[in-house]
């Protein structure tokens, strides 16, 4: 093939080779993806509802929410699908709509995450300035620029990789699609440019871990200093989410893209694909809920709302309440 014109569908790796095993993949996607599904809906309707939620912290998981299910169901769906129905294609236009929009989300959640670390900074090192640091306009501000980094980042890469000449067949060797699989099939001479354009997306990953580590060593000297144990504790456990929640997207997603080659395997890249794809938009509501006494709340509330048809819409007077 000498380019990506005559190229009308892509093949995505399969989970397995017989119906049984497929019929078993789907039915674990499903659950995987009903719990995510569930898990950040509850969040975000939680969070719209309950004025007390109305804060820069809960601003940025709203957003974490939103961009957690779009992630899942930009790729999960259509695995789900193609296991059901015994097929592994992608049409062109879904492969460019899958590249797209998972680069888009993950960089905008990376984005957000980094923001996020931002605000445990200056909750807890500068708390005096916090009203404002972090008001409502910064708030609105600082995620905008994170969805707009990602939205331009991910518009270069794609508009790139599907402009360059494929002559290595369709066959993607990952169960969605993503651009390190798709370089793959690029003839030898024509993806350097995308490489360049990745150099500079890994400045934009490294910037933003840098500031991250910066910012949780100045968190936890602040910490050490407080006097009373109890406030060291509540202090942490302001913290404890938020860094699982990265530690978990960093860890997976650079063993994912920065293990050695020696070690790669089809069936480990799967893994590892799951692993930074579908687990974080799962988990991240369990871990934002577990220790988070006001969501908590928050959710129980929501919950016997649903349960006798209540009206869970906070009253105007409440609305009046929003994020300092």
């Amino acid at each position: 093939m000498s380019n990506g014109s005559s190229i009308t569908q892509f093949l995505l790796l399969a989970f397995a080779d017989t119906w049984e095993l497929q019929l078993l993949h789907f039915w674990l996607f499903l659950g995987i993806y009903l719990a995510a599904l569930l898990g950040n809906s509850l969040i975000i309707t939680a969070i719209a509802c309950d004025h007390h939620l109305h804060t820069p912290m809960y601003f940025f998981l709203l957003n974490l929410s939103i961009l957690d299910l779009g992630c899942i169901s930009t790729t999960v769906p259509k695995s789900m699908a193609n296991s059901l129905w015994d097929t592994r294609a992608i049409s062109y236009s879904g492969c460019f709509a899958q590249v797209f929009w998972f680069l888009f989300l993950v960089v905008a959640e990376y984005c957000v995450l980094t923001v996020m670390a931002y605000d445990r900074y200056v909750a807890i090192c500068k708390p005096l300035h916090y009203g404002t640091l972090m008001g409502s306009r910064a708030c609105v501000h600082m995620a905008a620029a994170a969805w707009g980094t990602a939205f331009l980042n991910s518009l270069i890469h794609t508009a790139n990789t599907f402009s360059l000449p494929l002559c290595k067949g369709n066959a993607v060797d990952q169960f969605f699609c993503e651009i390190p699989p798709l370089l793959k099939l690029f003839c030898s001479d024509s993806y350097l440019r995308e490489v360049g354009l990745l150099v500079v997306s890994g400045f934009l990953f490294w910037g933003c871990f840098v500031f991250i580590v910066l910012s949780y060593v100045q968190i936890f000297r602040a910490v050490l200093r407080i006097p009373s144990e109890q406030g060291q504790h509540k202090a942490f456990s302001m913290c404890i989410p938020h860094l699982a929640v990265v530690s978990l997207f960093v860890s997976t997603g650079m063993f994912a893209y920065l293990k050695p080659p020696s070690i790669s395997s089809p069936s480990l890249d799967l893994v590892m694909a799951v692993l930074y794809s579908v687990l974080p938009p799962t988990v991240n509501p369990l871990i934002y809920s577990v220790r988070n006494q006001e969501l908590k709340d928050a959710l129980r509330k929501l919950i016997r709302c649903f349960s006798t048809a209540s009206n869970c819409v906070p009253s105007s007077a409440n609305d009046s309440q929003r994020m300092s």
